[in-house]
């Protein structure tokens, strides 16, 4: 099969703004679409791995494990500085990867992805803390809605790949 990504800047943007959400998400979701439409863009990169199908499973369970523990009351705030840098990078990462697998160059792709993630981090952050005060709905069930909508982007993203 035939692969090609269209629209890298997009993509890298998308990924960004899903890791601002659920920062483990992004670069599950790129290497998923990696694994599975190998490109050699990636093979002399150091991004290589992203393309393995076992870097793909053990995002995803990382991702998994992120989507549980953002239900804890011990979860940590998302734009506290750990929390904030982690986004950075892993939105950094996911549009890196997706960016260079587009034949574009990496660190264009890393601060695309990485600002996203920062932007995305802040407006996730308000909307959620604005939402659970003004509905009165409990936090963990908000979480849950936060998780479908990175779950159907996540698949948008991956369709359109």
């Amino acid at each position: 099969m035939s692969f090609k990504i269209s629209k890298p800047l997009w993509q890298a943007v998308s990924l960004g703004a899903i890791a601002g959400s659920r920062a483990m998400s992004a670069p599950a979701i790129t290497s998923h679409i990696l694994s599975h439409h190998q490109t050699d863009n990636l093979a002399n990169s150091p991004l290589k791995f992203m393309q393995s199908g076992k870097t793909a499973t053990a995002f995803k369970l990382l991702a998994f494990g992120e989507f549980v523990g953002d239900k804890l009351p011990t979860a940590p705030n998302r734009i506290a500085l750990p929390g904030l840098t982690g986004r950075f990078l892993t939105g950094a990462l996911a549009g890196a990867s997706v960016y260079k697998a587009g034949g574009g160059k990496a660190y264009l792709g890393a601060i695309l992805g990485g600002s996203a993630a920062l932007l995305s981090s802040f407006g996730c952050f308000y909307l959620r803390k604005a939402t659970v005060k003004s509905t009165k709905i409990l936090d963990p069930l908000i979480g849950g809605l936060e998780d479908a909508l990175v779950i159907g982007a996540s698949a948008g993203l991956a369709k359109s790949a």
